[in-house]
């Protein structure tokens, strides 16, 4: 009597539907589940895939092998996101710096071989820094010294193929045509691509400023 009277007060969902016995693993789930709600700890989801991570920088897409993992060691939708978000803020820019280090080292293997060894290219390389600080502005020496392709430029207006920017401004500060080509000898187009129409755009424009491009610089 006393055991019919027990099982009427249990809920079906807690009972094996062909013995009518109680199962203690969904009681003790549904209890874990109370548990948490009651103390405001936020559950892990179901599964894996219920996970919703939000990748909106683009740097990386969710992994569903790491989602797994997390999954396994119960890690709520927030503490999951947040190991994603600490991935974007920390690793992802040591890699980026990585990456720059072993393309500037690439860049200089290429001007080394293009200027015909490691000798030659040390004794370029002092020439075209003392030349760029003569006159070139800071930040278009800064530019073109950062690329294989701006070195390259940097190399023609030496040899006098090009004209120049002069380092130091005009008397009043650097005129607005000053500004304009500066900003032009950055632009890829002018020493990376070397667009023809650019370029001619680019001498141009020294043509005006200062009447011929044999007196610039």
């Amino acid at each position: 009597m006393t055991e019919n009277l027990l099982t009427n007060e249990i809920p079906e969902k807690f009972l094996d539907p062909e013995s009518g016995e109680l199962r203690l693993d969904r009681l003790l789930q549904s209890y874990r589940a109370l548990e948490n709600k009651l103390s405001g700890t936020p559950a892990a989801p179901k599964s894996p895939d219920e996970y919703c991570i939000d990748c909106a920088h683009g740097l990386f897409k969710p992994d569903a092998e790491i989602n797994a993992r997390l999954h396994q060691m119960g890690f709520t939708q927030e503490q999951a996101q947040e190991v994603y978000n600490l991935a974007a803020e920390k690793l992802i820019p040591m890699i980026a710096e990585l990456a720059a280090e072993f393309q500037a080292d690439r860049e200089v293997e290429k001007l080394v071989t293009h200027f015909g060894g490691a000798e030659n290219w040390r004794e370029i390389s002092r020439q075209l820094l003392a030349f760029g600080q003569k006159n070139l502005p800071p930040e278009v020496l800064d530019s073109l010294s950062s690329s294989f392709e701006g070195v390259l430029a940097l190399h023609r207006m030496m040899k006098g193929e090009e004209p120049k920017l002069s380092r130091t401004p005009s008397k009043g500060g650097e005129t607005p045509g000053e500004r304009e080509l500066s900003s032009m000898m950055r632009d890829p187009r002018y020493w990376r691509e070397r667009d023809p129409a650019f370029v001619e755009k680019v001498t141009e424009g020294f043509k005006k400023l200062y009447g011929s491009s044999d007196r610039m610089g």
